[in-house]
């Protein structure tokens, strides 16, 4: 059976505007509750009508992506949930959140993570999720409506475990990947 990891849709979210490290935790919070705001690509529907098994993040933007797709969840678990940003208390630089994410994320690929789940978590916990989903491909296909870096962090986890499939998913919105158990 195969382990789709899907990432949501676009989410409602949009706040223009400079702000500063510290401005940047209410940003991600909002973030964190936006749901969605577009409808799936056909393919991510056919990979949803193809799923016996179900699984998705308890963030409203996985789980209205879920609804959008005309699907209701096998499991609904904050193990599959993005890696949260780090947070600076900095009131400068005042930057546009297009230039924080990314500095942001670097710097905890680096190694900072400040009140939020480490770089080092994060990977014991997709280690945990992608177990979790092989245990669930015993049943059937297994489709999660996930978010982006921990869905390649558990797509590494598969792959490393022998599981085939597409090496380098996209990030972009309704993305997805298949991987295939290994052969023996």
């Amino acid at each position: 059976m195969t382990i789709t990891l899907m990432r949501h849709g676009k989410p409602d979210h949009f706040q223009p505007g400079r702000r500063s490290a510290l401005a940047m935790a209410e940003w991600c919070e909002a973030y964190d509750l936006a749901e969605i705001c577009d409808l799936p690509p056909e393919r991510s529907l056919r990979l949803a009508a193809e799923a016996q098994i179900i699984v998705t993040s308890t963030l409203p933007r996985a789980r209205s992506s879920l609804a959008k797709l005309g699907k209701a969840p096998s499991q609904v678990d904050a193990l599959y949930c993005e890696v949260a940003m780090p947070v600076m208390s900095l009131n400068f630089p005042s930057l546009p959140p297009l230039l924080w994410l990314p500095l942001l994320r670097a710097m905890w690929l680096c190694g900072y993570a400040g009140q939020v789940e480490s770089y080092t978590q994060a990977r014991q916990r997709a280690i945990l999720a992608a177990e979790r989903l092989i245990q669930l491909s015993a049943e059937g296909n297994v489709l999660l409506v996930g978010h982006g870096i921990m869905n390649k962090l558990i797509a590494r986890r598969l792959r490393k475990l022998g599981w085939l499939g597409e090496k380098h998913a996209s990030s972009r919105y309704w993305s997805s990947a298949i991987y295939h158990p290994p052969v023996i």
